[in-house]
């Protein structure tokens, strides 16, 4: 399968997240974020510029998981992970994908060291979008400032 997350040799990262509709959230990273659909479904993978997002519905435990189940963020409040995807010009993507539907918490606000700002997709995770300013001059994020 052309372009499907299998590597001849070595290994490649992939995210995998749990989703309340496939479909719907296929269509958020593929029409809004603009990936390309390489499994629709059994699992939905979809490839984003350089990475892969491999989304299926919750379930219970697996024999090879036994103690563990999946299901999508409760609190949207509250997270422990998110997705950084980091852009060359944050105000084209910001309009382009406000323009498609996506909802960002805030509109990009300069830190300094990067410009950024976040959105959450159909499920609620949260997703940083970033471009690198300060940070390519050696200007980084204060310590003591929480930086994610």
């Amino acid at each position: 399968m052309d372009g499907f997350p299998a590597p001849d040799e070595g290994l490649l990262v992939a995210l995998f997240l749990t989703v309340r509709d496939v479909e719907r959230s296929r269509r958020f990273y593929s029409e809004v974020l603009g990936g390309e659909v390489v499994l629709a479904e059994n699992p939905c993978t979809v490839k984003l510029a350089n990475s892969w997002i491999i989304m299926n519905p919750g379930g219970g435990p697996t024999p090879d998981k036994p103690d563990v189940t999946l299901a999508p963020p409760d609190d949207p409040r509250t997270t422990s992970a998110f997705m950084n995807l980091r852009v060359a010009d944050i105000d084209a993507c910001y309009a382009e994908w406000t323009a498609k539907g996506a909802e960002f918490l805030t509109p990009p606000i300069d830190r300094e060291a990067e410009i950024r700002c976040y959105l959450r997709d159909p499920d609620g995770y949260l997703i940083e979008v970033g471009q690198a300013t300060g940070m390519l001059r050696g200007v980084f994020a204060r310590t003591g400032r929480a930086s994610g």
